[in-house]
């Protein structure tokens, strides 16, 4: 090789080094949180976009770190009926939460949120979303609206007293050639609450903080990404889509089975999805709740707990029994929905609830689900 050709070779060479260098150092320019997150960036999840923002600086105490890789517990507690329910809360709002579609999202902790202010947060976002409805036009604060959000504390999806009350926003809107008199229409409904929360996570809470990480909304999408986006800049939390993994649902198959109702039965119902099936084949499995029933109370032995082996042992044998009848390995697919006469749960993270009885069991459930997404 030629002197010339060795020169060229060591320019390109040195070039080629510091373009690097000045695209790390424009890559360490972004702000980042203390786990590497940027703190103004913005994601999409499924369709509605949040900005992320940095709740880390002064969040919790760090007692411990979950990631999205975590393990499944080998046992779970069953909550105990909790008077709660009956005693503060009104009917007609727990009935609100039966048979609706839900979509689950897990919510960091808010800071400087107060359950006083609740008329302050419902003109501000009522103001908020009327204002990105008029493509950003500046709205005074307190005039007459067609939006109307309402703030309200719900006492009885609290599991114990160390639970946050829960928060019920609504969204709601009157024609304006509509009666003076006239019903308002429901457009979006929200409720944040924290069923049975951690009390490892409680207990290292600043005050500053209120720990409600199970988001569950009825409503369109460009509606729940103005509240979350609305929620995130005022209260320096983050959202992110909840979704329910297969080991999860096979939890939520064996307990809600082991639910005893004496008005209403339904069959359990497993939806499975075939893997590389060239035309999306699903798999329905229906079993009587009265054999399922049979079959858990023989394998279930613990009135207060349930255990990862008897979970396991249950569906074991629900799909030996499909084996027999249609020669299908049921292991080999992918369980993806699951439903009981107390709730129904989809891997994207949506649920129905069923059952006023155990509305408190399932989001129990789900406020765990919620808190371990929760990176701390």
């Amino acid at each position: 090789m030629s002197s010339h050709s060795a020169r060229d070779v060591k320019r390109r060479r040195n070039s080629a080094v510091r373009a690097l260098a000045e695209s790390s150092g424009r890559r360490r320019k972004i702000p980042e949180d203390r786990l590497g997150t940027p703190i103004a960036a913005a994601t999409t999840r499924h369709n509605v976009t949040f900005i992320n923002t940095c709740f880390s600086q002064h969040g919790i105490t760090p007692a411990r770190r979950n990631t999205p890789f975590r393990q499944v517990p080998s046992k779970r507690k069953i909550p105990p009926n909790t008077p709660l329910l009956e005693e503060n809360s009104g009917p007609e709002k727990i009935s609100s939460f039966l048979r609706k579609q839900w979509t689950l999202y897990s919510v960091t902790p808010l800071y400087k949120f107060s359950y006083a202010k609740f008329k302050d947060y419902s003109k501000l976002l009522s103001a908020y979303i009327t204002a990105e409805k008029q493509t950003g036009l500046a709205v005074e604060v307190g005039m007459d609206l067609n939006i109307k959000v309402t703030f309200s504390s719900l006492s009885g999806l609290k599991g114990n007293e160390h639970d946050q009350r829960a928060v019920f926003i609504q969204i709601t809107s009157r024609s304006a050639f509509a009666a003076p008199n006239s019903e308002e229409k429901v457009l979006w409904t929200g409720c944040l609450c924290c069923t049975f929360g951690d009390m490892e996570i409680l207990s290292c809470l600043l005050k500053d903080f209120t720990c409600l990480p199970l988001f569950l909304v009825n409503g369109g999408e460009t509606l729940t990404a103005m509240v979350g986006t609305w929620f995130q800049k005022t209260f320096d939390c983050c959202f992110s889509r909840l979704v329910i993994s297969a080991r999860d649902l096979t939890w939520m198959a064996a307990m809600w089975t082991g639910c005893k109702l004496e008005n209403h039965m339904a069959a359990i119902e497993l939806l499975f999805s075939v893997p590389c099936s060239p035309c999306n084949l699903d798999i329905s499995y229906a079993i009587h709740p009265e054999d399922a029933r049979a079959l858990w109370e023989s394998i279930h032995k613990s009135q207060d707990e349930v255990t990862e082996e008897e979970v396991n042992l249950f569906m074991n044998c629900l799909y030996s029994h499909f084996f027999r009848h249609f020669k299908i390995y049921l292991s080999a697919t992918r369980l993806v929905k699951v439903s009981t006469a107390v709730a129904s749960a989809h891997c994207d993270g949506k649920v129905k609830l069923l059952s006023e009885e155990y509305i408190i069991s399932v989001l129990a459930l789900l406020t765990e689900l919620a808190t371990n997404q929760i990176q701390y």
